[in-house]
C-alpha cells in the first residue's frame, strides 16, 4: 500500500499545517533559534553598514563631493582625526573589527543552529521510532516497510536540513533585504525603486515554481519508497530470490523503479535549471540597470560617487540573496513534503491511546467467548462468525481447521492484536477490552509459526522476554524447547549469533528457541500459534509433555494442523468457514461425520502408507 497517497493535495493546508509542525517539532530548543536568529540580525546589520564607510571615506574624507556622511553618528565620532591618514587609519581599523566581530558571529550562529537542529533530530528520530512502537496491528499490516525506514531517515534529515540552513537562510535574505531597502532609502528613494523592480518579479516566479515543484517533490518521495522497499524485501528475502532463480527479474524491476525515480528526478533537475537561468537573466539585468541609472544620476549631479559605490553594494544585498529564493523554495517544497510524510506516522492514533478504564486484574487462566464476530475492514464476510467457547484453567484446547478458517485471528483477538466487532471476550470475568493492552499480552504468551528472531546472540534472543533471568534458568527452558542440545553443538554455543530474521538457523531451531523465548517468563495463558510445524512429530510430542509437567496450571492454546499433536489435548475446536462446526474430545469427534473425522481419517492413512513403506521399502 502506497500511503503516500493519503498526504494532502492542498498546496495552502500542506504549507500551513507543515509550517505548525516545523515549529511544533523543536520543542524546548525554539530558544536557541531565536539566539540564532539575533546572532543573524548583528550579521545582516554589520554587512549593510559596511558600504557607508566607502560612501565615508570616498565622499567625507577624500572630498569628493559636499555630500555628509550617511554614517551612524557613533561611527562619525569614532574616526572623527584631524588628518586625513589618521581618519583613513580608524576607518580601516574599524572595517576590520567589525568584519572580525561579523566572522566570530557567524560561527557562533551556525555552531548554536548545529546544536539545534541535532537535539531536534535526535528528539523526532525517538518520538517517531515510540510512535511505530505503539501503533497498532492493522498500521503495521498495510504499510510498506520500506517506506517506513525512509520517512524515519531522509525524511527526518530533509527536516533537520530546513530547520538548521533553510529557515536561517530565509530570516538572513528577509534581514539582509530589509536593512539594505532601509539604507537605500536614506540615501536615494529613486535610484532605489529602480533597485526593487526585480522583487515582485522574483517572488512571482518564486510562488509558481513551488507550486509546480512541490508535487514534483511528492512524486519522488513515493517513487523512493517504492524503491527503497524493494531493495528492503529482496534484501530480506535474498534466500528465496536465489531458491527460485529469480535474481533477472528482481534486477530487471529494480531498473524500472530506479527508472521511474530517475525520470522524476531529472524532471525536476529541467524545472530548477529553467528556473535558475531565467532567475539569472533578470538578476543580470537589474543590476545592469542599477549601474546605467546610477552613472547618470551621478553624471547629473543628483547622487555622489560615494553613494553611487554603496549602491552598487547594496543592490547586490538584494539581487544575490533573491537568487536565492529558487533553492530556498526548492528545498522548502522537499521539507515541506517531509513533514507531511513524517505527520503521517506521529498524528495516527495509537494503540495505546484510550486508557480511560483500564484495569490490571489478576489473570488466572479462565477464559470465556461470547458470540464473537469479527471481519477485516477490507472484506466483504465475517473471518469469525458468533463464537463462543469456555475454557478453564489449566486446560489444554486445541484448534484446528482448514487455512484461511480464522484460528489465527481467534487468537488475535485475544492478545488484542485484533478487536472484535461484537460479542465479548473475557479473561477471569474481566472484559479484555477494560485490560491494559501492555499488561494483557505481559500474561498471554504467543508463538508465532513465523517467529521473529533479532540479529543478536541466541542467548540475547531468548532473554528478550525476561533479561534479567540467570544462565541456568535460560538453559532450563531451552531444554524444554528442546533446543539445548542444539544450541550446545554450535561453535559458540549460545554466544552464536543469529544473522538477519535468523537466517542461520532452521525452521524448527527457529520455532523452539522462539518457545523458550515466551517460557523465559511465566504467563498463565499461552498460545501456539502452529508453532511446532517446522518440528518433527516426536520432538513435537516432548515439548508439549514436558510443558505439561513445567506449566500444569497454565491455559494453553494450540492451533495445528496434525491430528498427532490436537488429539491429546484436553479439548479441541474445530474451525470451518469462521464458525465452531466441532468441540470435543479426539474420542468424541472421530465418532461425529465431520471436519474433524475427515482430516483425521487423511492423516492417519498418510502415517500408515509412510510406516508401511519404511517397513518393506
Amino acid at each position: 500500500m502506497d500511503n503516500t497517497k493519503t498526504l494532502s493535495t492542498d498546496p495552502k493546508k500542506s504549507v500551513g499545517r507543515s509550517l505548525l509542525l516545523m515549529f511544533r517539532w523543536m520543542g524546548k530548543y525554539w530558544p536557541l533559534l531565536m539566539i540564532a536568529f539575533v546572532m543573524l540580525f548583528f550579521i545582516s546589520y554589520i554587512r549593510t553598514i559596511t558600504p557607508l564607510f566607502g560612501q565615508h571615506i570616498i565622499d567625507v574624507i577624500l572630498k569628493f563631493s559636499d555630500e555628509g556622511s550617511k554614517l551612524p553618528p557613533f561611527f562619525q565620532q569614532f574616526i572623527g582625526a584631524d588628518t586625513v591618514a589618521k581618519q583613513l587609519l580608524l576607518a580601516g581599523l574599524l572595517i576590520v573589527s567589525l568584519e572580525l566581530f561579523r566572522a566570530i558571529s557567524i560561527f557562533v550562529r551556525r555552531s548554536i543552529t548545529a546544536v539545534f537542529s541535532e537535539r531536534v533530530g535526535y528528539n523526532l528520530r525517538n518520538n517517531l521510532y515510540r510512535q511505530l512502537q505503539n501503533l497498532g496491528y492493522h498500521f503495521h499490516s498495510h504499510t510498506e516497510t520500506g517506506d517506513m525506514i525512509q520517512r524515519c531517515t531522509s525524511d527526518v534529515e530533509s527536516y533537520k536540513r530546513f530547520i538548521s540552513d533553510q529557515i536561517i537562510e530565509v530570516m538572513r535574505l528577509v534581514m539582509l533585504v530589509g536593512l539594505s531597502i532601509y539604507q537605500m532609502a536614506r540615501l536615494d528613494v529613486k535610484l532605489m525603486a529602480i533597485s526593487l523592480i526585480i522583487t515582485p518579479i522574483i517572488l512571482t516566479i518564486a510562488i509558481f515554481y513551488f507550486r509546480k515543484v512541490e508535487k514534483m517533490f511528492q512524486t519522488i518521495e513515493q517513487n523512493e519508497s517504492k524503491m527503497t522497499t524493494h531493495v528492503q524485501e529482496n534484501v530480506s528475502g535474498a534466500r528465496v530470490v536465489k531458491a527460485f532463480a529469480n535474481e533477472k527479474f528482481e534486477v530487471n524491476k529494480f531498473k524500472d523503479l530506479n527508472r521511474q525515480f530517475t525520470d522524476s528526478d531529472f524532471k525536476l533537475v529541467k524545472k530548477m535549471a529553467f528556473f535558475w537561468s531565467g532567475t539569472d537573466l533578470i538578476c543580470f539585468a537589474q543590476f545592469f540597470l542599477i549601474a546605467i541609472a546610477g552613472i547618470i544620476f551621478t553624471v547629473n549631479g543628483e547622487i555622489t560617487l560615494g553613494v553611487y559605490l554603496a549602491f552598487l553594494a547594496y543592490a547586490g544585498n538584494i539581487i544575490w540573496p533573491m537568487r536565492q529564493l529558487g533553492r530556498l523554495v526548492g528545498d522548502f517544497s522537499k521539507a515541506t513534503v517531509a513533514v507531511s510524510r513524517l505527520d503521517k506516522i506521529i498524528s495516527t492514533k495509537n494503540e495505546y491511546a484510550d486508557l480511560i478504564d483500564q484495569t490490571k486484574p489478576e489473570i488466572q487462566g479462565n477464559v470465556e467467548f461470547d458470540h464473537v464476530s469479527f471481519k477485516f475492514e477490507d472484506s466483504t464476510y465475517h473471518q469469525l462468525d458468533d463464537i463462543s467457547f469456555t475454557v478453564k484453567k489449566g486446560e489444554t484446547v486445541a484448534i484446528i481447521g482448514k487455512t484461511g478458517s480464522g484460528k489465527t485471528t481467534l487468537m488475535n483477538l485475544m492478545v488484542r492484536l485484533l478487536d472484535y466487532d461484537s460479542g465479548s471476550i473475557s479473561i477471569d470475568g474481566t472484559e479484555i477490552k477494560n485490560i491494559e493492552k501492555h499488561y494483557l499480552r505481559e500474561n498471554v504468551g504467543i508463538i508465532l509459526q513465523e517467529p521473529f528472531l533479532f540479529s543478536k546472540t541466541v542467548e540475547e534472543n531468548i532473554k528478550i522476554s525476561n533479561r534479567n533471568s540467570d544462565e541456568n534458568r535460560m538453559k532450563e527452558v531451552a531444554k524444554i524447547a528442546s533446543v539445548h542440545d542444539d544450541i550446545v553443538h554450535f561453535e559458540q554455543g549460545y554466544q552464536t549469533l543469529v544473522g538477519e530474521r535468523g537466517v542461520t538457523l532452521s525452521g524448527g531451531q527457529k520455532q523452539r528457541v522462539a518457545i523458550a523465548r515466551m517460557l523465559l517468563k511465566p504467563k498463565p495463558i499461552l498460545i501456539f500459534d502452529d508453532s511446532l510445524s517446522a518440528v518433527d512429530t516426536e520432538t513435537d510430542k516432548q515439548i508439549r509433555s514436558r510443558l505439561k509437567k513445567e506449566w500444569k496450571d497454565s491455559t494453553v492454546f494450540i492451533i495445528t494442523h496434525r491430528i498427532t499433536t490436537a488429539k491429546e489435548a484436553d479439548r479441541i475446536i474445530v474451525i470451518d468457514k469462521g464458525k465452531i462446526s466441532e468441540s470435543g474430545t479426539h474420542n468424541e469427534l472421530i465418532l461425529q461425520s465431520g471436519l474433524y473425522k475427515h482430516i483425521w481419517e487423511i492423516q492417519s492413512k498418510i502415517d500408515f502408507q509412510v510406516e508401511d513403506g519404511e517397513v518393506h521399502g
